[in-house]
């Protein structure tokens, strides 16, 4: 897919990357040294493996070769920034890189290997085991200045312990997407919706982004554009993609095809990174049918990295794009219906659709009507590939704060709707009704991402670098949120 829809290119995650160890050994243990800076080379090789850009400020000795370290990392506007504890070292050489950056910090501390060969140990070989010996002084201090401490503790080469510091660099990655990104919102709330609002001010102090207000005019002047010829264009990538049902309408497929190009227009010319919108309209005029003839083109958008949502639901669209940004797809999803039978919670959307996440070739369906909406057109469908999934909506409470609430359960196989939705058949783990009470009791909206893979850790890491509260519902304990 990603040969015939190019994904959008963003701004690499940047990774603040310091290693450190106390100057008072080198002189007392001459070969410690050598061996802790060639520690530092493997963890700096491991990061610069992963798809991150690696500011790598090097070695530190004292609180002095600190600040200048943290002088250095603050310039860097880094996204996430690791400190390699090799061996003992005092908190106030860590405590300056965490001030004065003001950027999320992990430390990690990574002993040479699973043990120590206590028959051959001296006090040197013992240092380089030391790593771990300051984690709880620097939580400490970390706690008294106020700042979120996190770390990963293990040896060299353990890949589980790599798994949890990869968590924290795609976690890392969602901060980025979020606190560069821009959003658009056009048109209007969908009416009675009132868990949809959301105060435009509040995503720009809590992530960091930028929310650009569209009118459905920005939108019309643009598909007013789009030639006939472009259209063809559009048709025949269409056709690459989807299978087209019996039921669709060329003429209904025509006009999807040029509201798509119109809105790749639009997201070109504003710079977007996601979008949310939703018009009513009447009797047929413009506005209601560039509004009924969205789904096509949102689908591509959102294939590319760009979700763009209906039903004004820009707290989704937040969410499809960092789940997108982590490799996990991120479908617009509500529910549809629960089986008692089968034990499953049925949920997918009649609108825009991750095509990454389709179990097989999505499908496109001419609808005569959208449930609860105005006009008509073409509608995507696809059943949700098999395997490991989870639900990933933004909440917002009543003093505003923003949330990440997650589940995860697994897509299995069984009778899905032929409706123009996108379906998934989610078990998880336990009675389906249950679910959606502890579900919605999590603060959860209507809608939400719906994303490929087990990624909650990787979300409440995230949520742990925005600063905001994360929310886990799993039926097989008590929810953690409570």
């Amino acid at each position: 897919m990603t040969d015939i829809l190019a994904p959008k290119k963003r701004r690499q995650t940047r990774i603040g990357l310091v290693a450190g160890g106390l100057a008072a050994y080198w002189p007392q243990f001459p070969d410690l040294l050598p061996q802790l800076r060639e520690s530092s080379r493997y963890v700096t090789a491991r990061f610069d493996d992963l798809d991150a850009e690696v500011v790598d400020v090097g070695f530190v000795s004292d609180a002095q070769e600190a600040n200048v370290a943290a002088e250095k990392l603050r310039l860097a506007d880094c996204d996430l920034i690791v400190i390699f504890l090799t061996t003992y070292l005092t908190s106030s050489m860590v405590l300056p890189i965490a001030q004065r950056a003001k950027t999320p910090v992990l430390v990690i501390d990574l002993q040479p290997t699973e043990a120590m060969d206590h028959a051959n140990v001296d006090t040197g070989t013992w240092l380089a085991y030391c790593g771990q010996c300051p984690v709880p002084e620097v939580a400490n201090v970390f706690r008294r200045a106020g700042i979120p401490f996190r770390s990963v503790s293990g040896h060299l080469k353990q890949e589980s312990a790599w798994t949890r510091i990869n968590q924290w660099v795609h976690a890392a990655g969602v901060r980025a997407t979020l606190r560069t990104a821009r959003h658009g919102l056009m048109g209007h709330l969908y009416p009675g919706m009132l868990d949809v609002s959301t105060d435009l001010t509040l995503v720009s102090t809590q992530f960091g982004s930028h929310v650009e207000v569209l009118e459905f005019d920005d939108l019309r002047v643009r598909v007013a554009e789009v030639t006939d010829a472009q259209v063809r264009e559009r048709m025949a990538l269409a056709r690459e993609l989807f299978t087209l049902d019996a039921s669709v309408d060329d003429d209904d497929f025509a006009w999807g095809a040029k509201v798509s190009v119109g809105l790749d227009r639009l997201v070109d010319d504003f710079d977007l990174d996601s979008a949310a919108y939703y018009h009513r309209g009447l009797e047929g005029e413009q506005h209601e049918r560039l509004g009924a003839g969205m789904i096509l083109g949102a689908s591509l958008l959102t294939a590319r990295g760009i979700p763009f949502v209906g039903e004004y639901e820009l707290r989704t669209s937040l969410a499809m794009l960092a789940a997108h940004s982590m490799g996990a797809g991120g479908s617009f999803t509500e529910i549809q219906a629960l089986n008692f039978f089968d034990g499953v919670v049925e949920m997918g959307h009649d609108g825009p659709a991750h095509l990454a996440v389709s179990e097989r070739r999505p499908l496109l369906r001419g609808l005569g009507v959208y449930h609860g909406k105005r006009g008509y057109g073409v509608s995507v469908e696809f059943d949700v590939k098999q395997g490991p999934v989870t639900t990933f909506g933004i909440g917002q409470d009543r003093d505003g704060t923003y949330t990440f609430i997650t589940s995860e359960g697994t897509v299995v196989p069984g009778p899905v709707l032929a409706i123009g939705n996108t379906t998934s058949r989610v078990d998880f783990g336990g009675d389906p009704g249950e679910w959606v009470d502890e579900w919605s009791q999590a603060g959860v909206g209507h809608h939400w991402a719906l994303c490929v893979g087990h990624r909650a850790a990787d979300l409440r890491a995230a949520a742990s670098l925005l600063g905001i509260e994360h929310r886990h519902v799993d039926m097989a304990a008590l929810p953690r949120w409570r």
